[in-house]
């Protein structure tokens, strides 16, 4: 656990290939999302509005982890390893690693989860089991962290979606200087005591 805080406060994260060990990453360019930046299609704005859900943090770590663990048949795998289902939830008992919950007719729907160091938060992966699910995970995820006074959401590597939401690339140096001006600082253990209900107006 050490030694995944560490590489996460120098902006290093661990990744896995099959047949591969696990290794350490840093790309040159990182995908993150700064405050103010979120974008809300019109689309996905309707769906926020009209669908019946229920948004909660950390009521079902291990149940996300391995529903984002699931293969995936467009990536032919997963590259969460049973090693590293097991070091996040050390991280999770230790109070570092959180996870997101969007429920729908009592059922988890989707979902995502990260590390929170100070004010930072390094999203690892997301799932849904329902269509669009994931999106109103993240949506709120943002909104939430932003209002708490996180200012950096690191999304890792780039990917259409993310840069639909909001994400851009920045140079590995920038980013590296936005973590040392925020992982040293505190957020309040409240932060993690969301719970958002939410029906359609009828």
């Amino acid at each position: 656990m050490p030694r995944l805080l560490s590489g996460y406060s120098q902006g290093i994260f661990p990744w896995f290939s099959a047949d591969d060990p696990i290794l350490w990453w840093s790309p040159s360019q990182r995908m993150v999302l700064l405050p103010g930046a979120l974008k809300v299609s019109r689309s996905l704005d309707k769906v926020l509005r009209n669908k019946s859900y229920r948004v909660t943090t950390n009521q079902a770590f291990a149940s996300v982890m391995l529903l984002c663990a699931a293969p995936r048949d467009e990536q032919g795998g997963t590259w969460i390893s049973p090693d590293m289902v097991t070091a996040y939830n050390e991280l999770h008992q230790a109070g570092y690693a959180h996870s997101f919950e969007v429920w729908m007719d009592g059922e988890l729907a989707g979902g995502l989860y990260g590390v929170a160091l100070g004010r930072v938060f390094y999203g690892e992966s997301m799932f849904h089991r329902r269509t669009d699910a994931s999106k109103i995970a993240f949506v709120h995820m943002a909104r939430h962290l932003f209002a708490q006074g996180v200012g950096l959401i690191d999304c890792q590597m780039p990917t259409t979606h993310l840069a639909s939401l909001g994400a851009r690339l920045i140079e590995r140096n920038i980013f590296v200087q936005q973590l040392r001006q925020r992982v040293s600082q505190v957020l309040p253990a409240t932060v993690w005591d969301y719970i958002y209900d939410h029906e359609p107006s009828r």
